[in-house]
């Protein structure tokens, strides 16, 4: 009669359910998971914190739409982790997370690292459980990965007692359980998706906003094909762009305040009326515009704004029951409308600004010059990794995505310190699944900081990411070395060194070449663009480009910025 571990039970369940990834940092209770994890075939990613680890797992979800897992100690290792469960939950992308806790026999006695963790879970995860025996340890498993996949996808953690991961238990006794099916695809009722399209037929000015939601259904082709067959102008929010690609003819996101604020009918697909879409309220938006609400999570309809029409279901299903409709009864909204030419105009206003302050030849390089050479010398398909307050958010701007799911940010929690966690997930994803990919990181200096240790991670396991650190010596604004030297004849650092600055010229690129990578430090559009080219052309080995620009250098002046400093 065999004998089986709880270790051994928790690797082979996941991978039962068909998990093949798990970061984390092993250490008492749980390092002999990590192994029984390899030695099942899964793949084990040793991360320098947790919560860089619990991010890069959730990233894996968004990517393949199985979960990844996050391997954590008790305590302290358990609370650092709770940022990427919360971040997975506001994005609603499908995460596991197991952790080890104390033995139970020491439970209330002051354990090592004792800690009521199942409790703590339930605030940050759809689901938090303990199995009640090494017998029941497949069946749970497989309820949280169900869970975190089935309906609005999200995290979901599974406490594990020390004394469980040595434990014995006769195979026979085990209650095992098949692989959880992909979640069951739901449609909208038929009259609503009439109703929706009756609006959409009747609008003057309308706008199509699509969410990170439909690049999670895999709903790029039927949204085009709906682009293309009504003619309707499109605005990508930041982790969608690509879904349709960003240099389609219909895409507005060069006009973002002018499209929200004027639009008569929006058709919400996948995406929230939360704080990126200023609550769907004026005066942002019209007092009188009718909304069209197209989500999978039946909570979320109505929130902020009732809808003039509601669709619940899958987001790719549902666009495609719209497709079915507009053929029974076409529509093409006119290329030659007012709304079009309003909106043409303003595109092209902001696209001259951008490009004058992306010409300019002065040195420090501002945000916009070194995007400029940026989106001319990165690979047109790869994944985009991008962080930071003004980096963020001018990025956005400049480089542009064509293929969906293609772009990592700082998402709905608005989460700094995920870039580097990010970046491996889908450097690993890549290399399984599409291994011509490069993965292109970009980080503001202080984003970096969060999670720049990470950099031996990318460097241990060889993985040729293009890290980019944009540093302007700050948060939002920084000093320049030589104002930073005359401050600190006037006193201590600490009374005296505005709370938004870093050391100047600060040498991110020697991270990386301690580690083994290649690191560069550039100061010109010339050595920018060398450094770019050697970078992407380097298959083999990770690379840190440590961008110096002007420390007050600010994104163009905004009727309606994206971002403002009080979101961050």
């Amino acid at each position: 009669m065999e004998e089986v571990s709880g270790a051994q039970l928790i690797a082979e369940s996941l991978r039962a359910q068909d998990i093949e990834y798990m970061f984390g940092v092993v250490g008492i209770p749980v390092t002999e998971v990590a192994v029984a994890a390899q030695a099942a075939g899964m793949k084990y990613i040793g991360m320098r914190n947790e919560q860089a680890a619990c991010y890069a797992a959730s990233a894996v979800g968004y990517l393949t739409g199985r979960p990844g897992v996050c391997l954590v100690v008790s305590g302290p290792g358990f609370l650092h982790a709770l940022g990427g469960m919360a971040n997975a939950n506001m994005n609603c992308w499908p995460l596991i997370v197991i952790g080890g806790s104390s033995d139970r026999n020491q439970e209330t006695m002051g354990a090592f690292q004792e800690f009521p963790q199942v409790e703590a879970g339930r605030l940050y995860n759809k689901l938090s459980v303990r199995p009640s025996s090494l017998e029941v340890i497949p069946a749970v498993i497989e309820k949280a990965v169900r869970t975190s996949i089935y309906g609005r996808p999200g995290s979901c953690y599974i406490d594990i007692p020390g004394d469980f991961v040595n434990l014995q238990v006769n195979r026979s006794s085990v209650k095992y359980v098949g692989c959880c099916p992909p979640p069951p695809i739901s449609t909208a009722e038929h009259s609503a998706v009439s109703e929706a399209a009756s609006i959409i037929a009747h609008a003057t000015q309308p706008l199509l906003i699509i969410g990170k939601g439909a690049a999670y259904s895999h709903a790029e082709n039927n949204i085009r094909k709906l682009v293309d067959l009504c003619g309707l102008p499109f605005l990508p929010t930041p982790m969608a762009k690509g879904v349709v690609p960003d240099n389609h003819p219909n895409c507005v996101a060069a006009a973002r305040s002018t499209a929200l604020q004027h639009a008569d009918v929006i058709i919400l697909l996948g995406a929230r009326l939360n704080w990126i879409l200023h609550f769907g309220l004026p005066p942002r938006f019209r007092q009188d515009v009718k909304v069209i609400q197209v989500d999978i999570c039946a909570e979320e309809l109505g929130n902020n704004v009732r809808p003039a029409a509601i669709l619940l279901g899958d987001i790719n299903a549902v666009t495609k029951q719209l497709l079915e409709e507009f053929s029974k009864k076409p529509f093409k909204y006119p290329s030659n409308s007012e709304w079009w030419k309003r909106l043409k105009e303003k595109i092209t206003n902001n696209e001259e600004r951008s490009k004058g302050l992306a010409l300019q030849k002065s040195l420090p390089m501002n945000y916009y010059t070194v995007f400029h050479h940026i989106r001319e010398l990165i690979p047109k398909d790869c994944i985009l990794v991008s962080e930071g307050a003004n980096t963020m958010d001018i990025g956005r701007t400049m480089l542009p995505n064509y293929h969906p799911r293609q772009r990592l940010d700082a998402g709905t929690f608005g989460t700094m310190g995920v870039g580097l966690g990010f970046a491996i997930a889908a450097a690993l994803v890549a290399k399984d699944r599409t291994p011509e990919k490069r993965v292109i990181c970009v980080e503001g200096d202080s984003a970096f900081g969060f999670s720049g240790m990470e950099v031996e991670t990318v460097c241990r396991y060889n993985l040729p990411i293009v890290i980019i650190v944009v540093n302007n010596n700050g948060i939002y604004t920084g000093l320049d070395a030589d104002t930073w030297k005359e401050m600190l004849k006037y006193g201590d650092p600490v009374t005296r060194v505005p709370p938004v600055s870093l050391l100047p010229n600060a040498h991110y690129e020697q991270i990386m070449s301690a580690f083994g990578g290649k690191g560069y430090l550039v100061n010109t559009p010339e050595e920018l663009g060398n450094a770019l080219k050697a970078s992407v052309a380097d298959k083999q080995a990770p690379s840190l480009i440590n961008v110096m620009i002007d420390p007050q250098s600010d994104r163009k002046k905004q009727e309606f910025p994206w971002l403002t400093r009080s979101n961050l």
